[in-house]
């Protein structure tokens, strides 16, 4: 399992993307910040309210400089017959992956073992393919792409930013602090 400061592997993966079918790798999105939602299964429940939230968001993702890739254990087809009989997943301009041997899940620890699904994970990556976030709940609880968001824009305001660091809920145009010894016990 990869852990924060990993550089991810470069793994080829099918998605339906554009309305096609499509290969892809994570080497495909070198130079870009890249979100990867790990989410159960295709026409589950919680799962298309976060996808089509994600989709809302998503010109403001890639504003950020930020693109983003769903993946389930669901096959390239499946995403498809979703894709064109859900309108909250017709939303979806992203990537969706399709992992149906669990590959890519196992290698993020999101591979649910005895359900060959995958937990609701949630990666940033930089764009030099460094693991930044590492965000893994139960399936029964929904994320908030807002926040993803937001996190992509601390991540990418500390790369650019070598030796500040963005407090809670830090928002960009908002103060970071620059760590110091006068600054310990003053907080």
């Amino acid at each position: 399992m990869l852990k924060i400061g990993d550089k991810i592997p470069n793994i080829s993966f099918d998605a339906y993307y554009n309305n096609k079918f499509k290969t892809l790798s994570f080497d495909d999105y070198k130079g870009k910040w890249l979100v990867l939602l790990f989410y159960p299964a295709d026409f589950t429940f919680v799962c298309p309210t976060e996808l089509e939230e994600a989709a809302n968001y998503y010109e403001e993702f890639k504003n950020a400089g930020a693109e983003i890739i769903s993946f389930s254990t669901d096959t390239k087809y499946t995403h498809l017959a979703w894709h064109e009989s859900s309108k909250a997943i017709g939303k979806i301009k992203f990537p969706m992956g399709a992992d149906p041997k669990g590959t890519i899940c196992k290698t993020f620890g999101t591979y649910i073992e005895n359900d060959g699904l995958s937990l609701r994970g949630t990666f940033i990556i930089d764009p030099d393919g460094i693991l930044k976030s590492i965000d893994i709940h139960d399936n029964s609880i929904g994320r908030s792409s807002k926040e993803i968001l937001r996190r992509v824009k601390a991540a990418s305001y500390v790369r650019e930013h070598p030796g500040e660091v963005c407090p809670a809920s830090w928002e960009p145009g908002k103060e970071t602090l620059i760590p110091s010894e006068e600054l310990v016990g003053k907080i």
